[in-house]
């Protein structure tokens, strides 16, 4: 018998000793009959989530309260960054059934905000992106009420195919750069910075009203000037919100964890991001991309309209 390898490309790797984490990234672990009633859920309409795939440490709190992060194409993923937990290797062909499925999971939730995310589908001529396209406008026409944000691959060698997800009109496009450029050969071998902030700064160039996101690991090797210079990239981009988390080693074969960042860099990181103006900041060890999106999102509306109402 065979056995499937979950990261086939990180097999010959060194392994790394995984650090005991500190007292503040600890998690206590949540299961609730509402946990219980997301994953059925999700089962039930056949659906993936980057929750379980990417093993975040939100997971109990966040199914507790209904909220699951969709991960739409498949659960095999085109590329290797040597620090994603998500499945790697050739996937299988688009469900096209897919997106009517994610609505109708998103209607039985009674989700106000829905957060829809992929793998990286470098097999497909156009990334995947009329797929999202597709997702974004099945979601909308079943649950006309609930706001949409994508999280989207890089759309690589694609040309134009982006504006696809940009004329379907997410109310938040986002795209994490996930670590600082000089890690990029070694964090996100497969990605280009640039071109992934050229991607974030497409998506307000096509769609003003759009809001847009990005997200940040910290504990790669990276320093606090390194970041900050990754706010400054962002802010010429006109990113209106970012994300800051800590970097946790999945399994051995991952990238090493270079240090755990305290609670108290934590706090220096957001007022830093909120001093060059980003309209909204989520920076503490537990941060991901969708956790708390709704509230981030409620929150994003109202600082915007505070900016307009000032006039700054």
């Amino acid at each position: 018998m065979t056995i499937q390898l979950r990261h086939p490309e990180k097999s010959k790797k060194a392994d790394s000793v995984i650090p005991r984490k500190p007292k503040w990234i600890r998690k206590k672990k949540i299961e609730s009959a509402e946990y219980y009633e997301t994953r059925r859920l999700m089962r039930d309409h056949n659906l993936t989530t980057v929750c379980e795939e990417a093993a975040c440490p939100n997971i109990g709190e966040c199914w507790s309260q209904r909220h699951a992060t969709m991960m739409i194409m498949g659960e095999t993923c085109t590329r290797g960054c040597s620090f994603c937990n998500v499945a790697t290797g050739k996937p299988d062909t688009l469900d096209v059934f897919e997106p009517g499925r994610v609505a109708q999971a998103v209607k039985k939730l009674g989700l106000r905000h829905v957060v829809i995310t992929s793998v990286d589908r470098d097999d497909l001529d156009d990334g995947g992106a009329e797929h999202i396209a597709q997702t974004i406008r099945a979601v909308r026409h079943q649950n006309p009420n609930t706001t949409i944000e994508v999280l989207t691959p890089d759309f690589l060698g694609k040309g134009d195919a982006a504006q696809a997800v940009f004329e379907a009109a997410p109310d938040v496009f986002n795209h994490n750069l996930e670590t600082v450029p000089h890690l990029y050969p070694r964090v996100r071998p497969g990605a280009r910075y640039y071109t992934s902030l050229r991607l974030l700064d497409d998506a307000k160039r096509a769609n003003p009203q759009i809001f847009t996101k990005s997200g940040l690991m910290v504990g790669l090797g990276e320093t606090m000037n390194d970041v900050r210079q990754v706010m400054d990239d962002l802010r010429a981009a006109q990113v209106d919100f970012l994300t800051v988390g800590q970097y946790l080693q999945p399994t051995p074969k991952h990238h090493p964890i270079d240090r755990f960042w305290t609670p108290e860099e934590f706090t220096q990181l957001e007022q830093i991001a909120k001093g060059k103006g980003f309209l909204g900041v989520s920076a503490t060890p537990l941060t991901r991309s969708s956790f708390h999106a709704d509230e981030d999102f409620a929150a994003l509306k109202q600082a915007r309209q505070q900016t307009l109402a000032s006039g700054t």
